[in-house]
């Protein structure tokens, strides 16, 4: 039960880093991505290049998640979840701290309990 709450958790965090992706590389300078980040036009087309590259790394960080739920990596998972931890903290501490919220929380809660969880059968 816990290893089961602990994948889906892994895949809940996984699935938000793809549509931050989706947000960030493709709609940050559209009207969606402007209501959802408060931006301007103006604001969204002068830094649209840099939210893209933003966008890539939480991609990465989807993608390592997703390895390491297809391969049954505890590991894995368990790199990439502290990775999106420290990401959502620097973010908290130096952007806005709702980035700690949304993103930090759900990977500090999944991490603890795959963590906590038996270890997967192929490693």
């Amino acid at each position: 039960m816990l290893r089961r709450t602990g994948v889906i958790l892994t895949a809940l965090v996984a699935f938000e880093h793809l549509a931050i992706m989706v947000l960030e590389m493709f709609l940050w300078d559209h009207p969606v991505g402007r209501s959802i980040f408060n931006m301007t036009p103006e604001v969204s087309a002068a830094s649209a290049t840099l939210a893209a590259n933003q966008g890539l790394y939480n991609g990465f960080l989807a993608a390592g998640l997703i390895w390491g739920l297809v391969a049954g990596r505890r590991d894995v998972k368990i790199f990439f979840l502290a990775c999106i931890v420290i990401a959502g903290v620097f973010g908290g501490l130096t952007v806005k701290m709702s980035i700690l919220i949304t993103q930090g929380l759900p990977a500090l809660i999944a991490i603890v309990i795959v963590y906590l969880s038996p270890f997967d059968n192929r490693r």
